[in-house]
């Protein structure tokens, strides 16, 4: 920033997250009670930032550049730094200027987040089932007036709006602070949903899939594509177990999610209609080799919530969301429920799901993060562009639900600002890694076919769906010369399009009009 913008800054005056100070010392402002007010006036602005605040020293609360020693100048960024302490905050960055003989500066607090346990659940289920008025109603805590009151802060698109339909992938938060449950006022508010991060003890993540069959590629990518704990599958007890209630659960069981299964609407379904859903919801189970377990008491609870991570066991809860029947369950259950996939260790990877162009930020790509951490300033490696190459991009800032964090780690879902490439160089299903990954076009893989009216063989091209790369192959090889529907067997799959990155061990799902498969790569 040069003088003219320091002065533009200033001339603006304090705003939400800029905050004047002439001179700070720490005989008169690290007493308890002054810095008891002094922590609260920084948290403040540290969240009303997103996680960043900006302190202009050697400035008058008027505005006035003053200007102060270098002894001044050092005492004040250590009594910020000594406050910033005091609210899980540190200074991360100083700009200086000599003004009038004397020096002004910008100092950056960040925040640092304690390790809150972050958990991501999926929902899944048929359209008009109530997945996001379900999702709307537990963030935030009020009661659906059963005409879609709570959904209205997931479905967010205009013609999402009108026709009460999702068409995209949307994403909420709410957590736990101690014994107390911090619900959203607004979830579309993106100071709330960064204060749910600066101060949660445990982040519940959801993301809410589409119920309409024509954006089914939509709900396999938010199940496949997102580092998901577990996954919630809503029924509406009036309708019962549809085909797509079977196709979705078909495909959170591929990717080994445990399941829950949310009930809902009992209260305007018949006795006689809740019996045969639920029969229904107990024979698809049954076939897939799971157990359905109702929960009915905060003791049946504490039974299930060892049980549900390992897969076998399915919780069943009746709910409401406009009577709120069977919430405090929901959320007893969602709150008790460990993370599945631990923190790794190895270096950082990302696939990217969305790319933004954001105004004073440049390029944003967010995702959930697959392996590793990544902080600020890390150089890291973007593609692969089509002729297979990687291009090296600097980490500028990195943002989870609108709050701005210092790291982020394997499974939290995050937006990272990104320089060094142009947004129309970024395509869903690139990889953002620390290391150099090796680009391919083509894979072996060990698939099963699911669904098939006739029979497959070299030249078939389905849809493929594996992280967030959702693109046509062609087999182009297999070892048993063609399959057919409940067959398993070896194929050499290739890109048809472009390049990506896939390493061994990745599930997929590859889907052409009703057919269906699964797979691995090897």
């Amino acid at each position: 920033m040069n003088k003219l913008e320091l002065e533009a800054l200033i001339s603006a005056g304090e705003t939400d997250n800029i905050e004047f100070k002439e001179f700070l010392n720490r005989e008169t402002h690290l007493n308890s009670r002054r810095m008891e007010t002094l922590a609260c006036q920084m948290k403040h602005r540290v969240i009303a930032g997103n996680g960043s605040a900006v302190y202009v020293i050697g400035v008058t609360d008027a505005g006035n550049m003053k200007g102060i020693t270098r002894e001044e100048f050092e005492e004040t960024v250590l009594v910020l730094d000594s406050i910033a302490a005091e609210i899980e905050a540190r200074v991360t960055g100083r700009e200086e200027y000599q003004v009038n003989g004397g020096l002004v500066g910008l100092i950056t607090i960040e925040s640092t987040p304690k390790s809150s346990e972050h958990i991501l659940i999926g929902t899944a289920g048929h359209v008009d089932h109530g997945k996001s008025t379900l999702v709307g109603a537990l963030v935030t805590g009020r009661s659906d007036d059963g005409a879609g009151r709570t959904r209205i802060f997931l479905d967010v698109l205009p013609h999402e709006i009108s026709r009460g339909l999702s068409a995209d992938l949307s994403y909420a938060v709410y957590g736990i602070k101690g014994d107390s449950v911090i619900h959203l006022n607004n979830p579309l508010n993106k100071k709330e949903s960064a204060n749910v991060v600066a101060e949660s003890d445990k982040i519940i993540s959801f993301v809410d899939t589409v119920g309409h069959e024509p954006w089914l590629r939509t709900t396999i990518r938010g199940i496949v594509g997102q580092k998901l704990d577990y996954g919630l599958l809503v029924v509406a007890a009036d309708d019962g177990v549809t085909h797509i209630t079977r196709e979705h659960l078909g495909i959170l069981l591929a990717m080994d999610l445990p399941v829950i299964i949310a009930l809902t609407k009992v209260d305007v379904a018949t006795p006689e209609q809740i019996k045969k859903t639920e029969a229904s919801i107990h024979n698809a189970l049954k076939l897939v080799g799971r157990v359905p377990f109702r929960v009915k008491t905060p003791d049946d609870v504490f039974i299930v919530s060892d049980k549900a991570p390992e897969g076998i066991v399915v919780p069943i809860l009746h709910t409401s969301s406009v009577t709120r029947e069977g919430y405090d369950l929901l959320e007893q259950l969602i709150f008790s429920l460990p993370k599945r996939n631990l923190l790794s260790k190895e270096p950082f990877q990302m696939y990217i799901d969305r790319i933004y162009q954001v105004e004073g930020v440049g390029v944003v790509v967010s995702g959930t993060i697959k392996q590793g951490e990544v902080v600020p300033n890390d150089i890291l490696f973007l593609g692969p562009t089509k002729e297979g190459a990687f291009v090296k991009v600097k980490v500028q800032s990195i943002e989870m639900h609108h709050y701005r964090v210092n790291k982020g780690v394997a499974g939290d879902i995050v937006g990272v600002a990104i320089k060094g490439i142009k947004p129309h160089e970024v395509v869903r299903g690139m990889m953002l890694s620390k290391n150099m990954p090796e680009a391919a076009r083509e894979f072996d893989a060990e698939i099963l076919i699911l669904n098939h009216p006739t029979r497959i063989g070299i030249g078939y091209e389905p849809v493929i769906h594996l992280e967030t790369i959702c693109e046509a192959i062609e087999v182009v090889g297999l070892d048993a010369g063609y399959m057919m529907a409940g067959q398993h067997g070896k194929a050499r799959m290739r890109f048809k399009f472009r390049p990506y990155v896939v390493e061994p061990g990745q599930k997929f799902i590859f889907r052409e009009g009703k057919s269906k498969g699964v797979g691995r790569v090897l």
